[in-house]
């Protein structure tokens, strides 16, 4: 299972795994920095996390957040297969040739829910991403961190 996952109804949330001084921190790291991974050994804490500031940081962003959830083994291409549908967000126009170049221009925040699941050149083709792209924050949940250069780690 894997793809995009609509933003849910903050109202739904139930309690988060932080606290509010936490969650505040996390919401700075996430504006000054380019990646931040949630990791732990439970799934739906972690998701939950990321959900709640990807959902209160939206605006912040020209294009908005996309969440995209991973639950297999995700490649190169499933990724851009999953970031071309995002409903509502200006993604990979069709016949796009280089999905790299235009996600270059986009302001977003990119969450990654389920990132364990990235396969090696995935992940090599998001560090190029990152290169490219000036305007791209990335968000992830994994058991363990992605080590991207710069990568900041919060740990449940």
């Amino acid at each position: 299972m894997g793809g995009i996952v609509p933003m849910r109804d903050s109202s739904r949330a139930g309690t988060l795994p932080a606290t509010s001084d936490e969650l505040s921190r996390l919401l700075t790291v996430v504006r000054r920095g380019r990646v931040l991974t949630v990791t732990g050994r439970f799934r739906e804490p972690r998701s939950r996390l990321v959900r709640e500031i990807a959902e209160r940081l939206s605006s912040n962003f020209c294009d908005g957040a996309a969440v995209v959830a991973i639950g297999r083994p995700f490649g190169v291409p499933e990724l851009t297969t999953a970031l071309g549908s995002v409903q509502g967000m200006p993604f990979l126009p069709y016949a796009t040739a280089d999905p790299l170049s235009w996600l270059a221009e986009r302001d977003m925040l990119l969450v990654l829910d389920g990132a364990e699941h990235l396969a090696p050149e995935a992940l090599a083709w998001l560090r190029r991403l990152l290169t490219a792209a000036p305007g791209l924050r990335v968000l992830a949940s994994a058991r363990s961190p992605l080590a991207f250069e710069g990568e900041r780690v919060h740990r449940l």
